[in-house]
Formats: structure tokens, C-alpha cells, sequence
């Protein structure tokens, strides 16, 4: 087992998250309703994760700045 899957409060493993696959490192965020379902829960989610990114130009506004 990874030594970042034995940290307090990760969550366990479900769907398509697997602890083993965690590290430090930001990068990019992914949203997605595995049911398929719509609604503003995943917008909200997906607007957290390009603030949450916004800091390395990752959220794909400007194509010339950042690292993303």
C-alpha cells in the first residue's frame, strides 16, 4: 500500500478513485455524475476545481500562461 493511502481523513476507495494513485501534486480536476445525472451539484464541483486550479493557469483560459 502507497504510503499517501495511510493518511487520516482520505476517503476510501470508490468507483473510479483508488488511494493507491494518490500524491502530492496539483494538476488537473475532473467532475462527472458516473449515473449521468444532471444538476448544479456538479456545476458547483467543477467551478471549485477551476479555482481551486486556477493558480497554474490549468483551467485553459489563456493557452500562452501557466503550466497546464
Amino acid at each position: 500500500m502507497a504510503a499517501a493511502a495511510l493518511v487520516p481523513g482520505m476517503p476510501q476507495n470508490q468507483g473510479l478513485y483508488d488511494r493507491a494513485n494518490e500524491h502530492d501534486a496539483c494538476g488537473v480536476g475532473m467532475v462527472a455524475d458516473l449515473n449521468g445525472r444532471k444538476s448544479h451539484d456538479t456545476i458547483r464541483r467543477a467551478l471549485t476545481v477551476l479555482r481551486n486550479l486556477d493558480h497554474r493557469g490549468a483551467v485553459g483560459a489563456e493557452p500562452d500562461d501557466g503550466d497546464g
